[in-house]
């Protein structure tokens, strides 16, 4: 009884982690200003699972170049505000992160990151649920290239 006792235990504890493995996304930024996944392929939408009360996205610049020539962070807000929060941002710089501080508009946002260097964005589910929202990176100019709907479903 005690060994089948255990088992259910140990199941119980990897559906749980698989569920929590549900709750991130691992995205990759690379020096050709693109956001790849784990396979190298282009993400044009990331789906967050609307059980998840937070989601990661968890960011990887796997480009050389230093975050002051080819940096990359990852952004949250409503697909109508990426370009405010990007022209806003500008003034804020590198070490600003590219994000105006405070901005009402940007529901999440990581640090930014250089070749090599890793970062992570928790974003509030609640926040998403309805509406129109994209990820994209602020680093002047990248948003055009570097963005994708963030949909919850």
């Amino acid at each position: 009884m005690l060994k089948k006792g255990l088992l259910i235990s140990a199941l119980a504890l990897s559906g749980a982690f698989a569920a929590a493995a549900d709750c991130s996304f691992d995205l990759k930024g690379t020096d050709a200003m693109t956001f790849t996944d784990a396979a190298g392929k282009p993400v044009p939408e990331i789906v967050v699972p609307a059980s998840c009360a937070d989601f990661t996205i968890n960011l990887e610049h796997v480009g050389k170049m230093p975050k002051t020539a080819m940096g990359h962070n990852v952004v949250i807000a409503q697909a109508s505000d990426v370009k405010a929060v990007t022209q806003n941002g500008v003034k804020a710089g590198v070490k600003g992160d590219y994000l105006q501080a405070g901005d009402p508009k940007v529901v999440a946002a990581s640090k930014m990151v250089g070749g090599g260097e890793k970062t992570s964005v928790k974003v509030p589910v609640a926040k998403i649920k309805s509406g129109d929202y994209a990820f994209f990176c602020s680093f002047p100019g990248h948003e055009m290239k570097m963005r994708g709907k963030l949909a919850v479903k």
